[in-house]
């Protein structure tokens, strides 16, 4: 929770700079050079890329205090860099800070003392951690990544429901991360051979988390904290611009209730826009591409299920939050 509440303010500014970016400049206005659109989009992205590392870095801090930040954003930036997503900043944040923390209880000499919270214990751990991370965890994520590339590209051509389920748990699953990412990429691969239907369910799906998250909140307010509630406004606004980042505080607080919802959610998005047979020429843009959806009132009518499933199945295993106090950290009163 230390994570996710200084995360929150990285995700709502990035997320709503993207977000006026796609309505000032459209969903490619904000390539032009110079244009209003394409700073907001910029320094938007640079908010977004420092979401990760904060999380991690956090992490690490309510684990070994002070002495985990160095290795726990390192984690996270390495998370980043290795396409490992938000899930792998949790791991590293982790592993960070446990780190941190076994260092930190060494006995070591009264003249090495006060040099370990600001020379050695950031060292050696941030080189063990990000050892573990390049090591470890970056190639069997790329390896898994490339299996999951080709395994879509042999569904293409098979029950375009039983795709649109698929790619919608996939772009759920991480919220942005190294499997979204992939199906994301697989729905461009597929604009260009003219096939556009997989692109459309993959919209849908990845709008489906944050507005799902953000009428659950409004549902059932009573089983949030104050931070997540004011992620919730936010939420709106970055689900509408097809920013499933949106979704990422609520599965950092509680992802054993959130991911399953939101993936249930999404794949009820994609399956029903592959029914309608909806497409979208667009890469991006969600409610700023409406012009170029097919069939947009039944892609309409998809989002909003997969936006009610969601908001109903996380309400329902999520139980009420007792918060008697919203501290900066977030860490204490949440009954999860």
């Amino acid at each position: 929770m230390t994570g996710v509440s200084y995360m929150i303010p990285f995700v709502t500014a990035g997320g709503i700079l993207i977000a006026l970016s796609f309505a000032i400049g459209g969903y490619e206005g904000f390539t032009e050079t110079g244009s209003l659109a394409q700073y907001l989009h910029t320094i938007g992205g640079t908010a977004f890329g420092l979401m990760v590392p904060v999380l991690a870095g956090f992490i690490a801090f309510a684990i070994a205090d002070r002495p985990g930040i160095a290795p726990g954003m390192i984690a996270g930036m390495l998370a980043s860099t290795i396409g490992a997503g938000f899930l792998g900043g949790i791991i590293g944040g982790l592993l960070a800070g446990y780190i941190a923390l076994w260092i930190k209880n060494w006995p070591v000499p009264k003249s090495l003392a006060k040099l370990m919270p600001v020379l050695i214990i950031p060292l050696l751990s941030s080189a063990i951690v990000g050892l573990l991370m390049l090591i470890l965890i970056g190639t069997p994520i790329k390896s898994l990544m490339d299996g999951l590339s080709d395994w879509l590209r042999g569904l293409s051509t098979g029950s375009y429901v039983f795709l649109g389920i698929v790619l919608g748990l996939m772009m759920a699953f991480d919220m942005g991360g190294p499997v979204n990412k992939v199906a994301y990429t697989f729905g461009l691969a597929m604009i260009s051979e003219n096939i556009l239907e997989p692109h459309a369910a993959i919209m849908a799906a990845g709008m489906t988390p944050p507005l799902g998250l953000a009428l659950a909140t409004l549902l059932a307010p009573h089983k949030y904290s104050k931070r997540e509630i004011e992620a919730g406004k936010a939420a709106w606004i970055m689900g509408a611009s097809f920013i499933t980042e949106g979704a990422i505080p609520f599965a950092a607080a509680d992802p054993l209730r959130v991911i399953p919802s939101i993936m249930i959610g999404s794949a009820t998005a994609g399956a029903l826009s592959m029914l309608f047979k909806c497409t979208l020429r667009a890469p991006h843009g969600g409610i700023f591409v409406i012009p170029m959806i097919g069939n947009f009132v039944l892609y309409l009518l998809a989002l909003a299920a997969g936006t009610v499933v969601t908001a109903l199945l996380v309400n329902s295993l999520k139980q009420t939050v007792a918060e008697s106090k919203d501290t900066v950290e977030g860490s204490k009163g949440v009954a999860l």
